[in-house]
C-alpha cells in the first residue's frame, strides 16, 4: 500500500461518511475518528496535495477519482480482514471494524494478502 496509516484511516472515514450523508464535513470526520478538527484540517491538506480529496474541502469533503480508487484498493484487504475478525474471532461489528482498520493500516500489504488466502481457504473448507 502506498498510503500512510493516517491517509488510509481518513479516506476510509470519508468513504463511510459519504455512504450515509450527502455532505461530509471536517467536523464529521473529527467525530468519526475521535481526533481534533485541526488534525483533520492538516490531514485533509495532505490528502488534497496527494490528489485523494478535492482541494475545496472547507465546506465539504469529497474523494477524487484517485481517492475512490485508493478506497477500492484498501477495501480489497479490509473486507477480508473484517470477515476474519467478525466470523472467525466472533468479534462484535464495531470491534471487528476497528481492528480490521488497524490491521490494514499497520501490517504490510503482503501480510494482508496472506491472511486473505487463509480466510478464503477456510471459508471454502467450512462451506463443504
Amino acid at each position: 500500500m502506498k498510503y500512510c496509516a493516517a491517509q488510509v484511516k481518513y479516506i476510509i472515514a470519508i468513504h463511510e461518511l459519504a455512504a450515509v450523508s450527502d455532505e461530509v464535513k471536517s467536523v464529521d470526520i473529527a467525530r468519526h475518528l475521535g481526533v481534533s478538527r485541526s488534525s483533520v484540517s492538516k490531514t485533509l491538506r495532505c490528502l488534497a496535495n496527494s490528489g485523494l480529496v478535492y482541494e475545496d474541502f472547507g465546506i465539504s469533503v469529497a474523494l477524487t477519482p484517485e481517492g475512490e480508487d485508493a478506497v477500492s484498493d484498501i477495501f480489497r484487504n479490509f473486507n477480508e480482514v473484517y470477515i476474519f475478525f467478525r466470523r472467525f474471532l466472533k468479534l462484535p461489528h464495531e470491534d471487528a471494524h476497528k481492528q480490521a482498520l488497524t490491521f490494514v493500516t499497520t501490517f504490510p500489504e503482503e501480510t494482508c494478502v496472506r491472511l486473505k488466502k487463509v480466510i478464503r481457504k477456510n471459508v471454502h473448507k467450512n462451506s463443504n
